[in-house]
């Protein structure tokens, strides 16, 4: 029996299409709606006192969202906690 003639393969194709056309369409409307009420506005997730930082770093590790660390700095895992970090240098272009 071919894959492309069975019925359960091409009913099981077309259930998963229209889950995945109703999730899409969803996640436009919520986009639609963000944009309307003002929240394209990303906040910076970078520590004021890491901008401009050549070793600041940023990347979160983990496997799953609920537990994921996010490394900040070679020097400071966490980041720097007052205003002006000892080991601050300036980004190099």
């Amino acid at each position: 029996m071919d894959t492309a003639q069975d019925p359960f393969c091409q009913a099981n194709y077309f259930l998963r299409k229209a889950a995945y056309d109703r999730w899409h369409r969803q996640q436009s409307k919520q986009h639609i709606l963000r944009s309307q009420l003002g929240f394209t506005d990303v906040s910076p997730s970078r520590p004021k006192a890491c901008q401009h930082c050549e070793h600041y770093h940023g990347i979160a590790y983990g496997y799953n969202r609920a537990n994921r660390t996010v490394l900040i700095c070679g020097f400071h895992p966490f980041g720097w906690q007052g205003d002006v970090c000892p080991d601050w240098s300036e980004l190099k272009d």
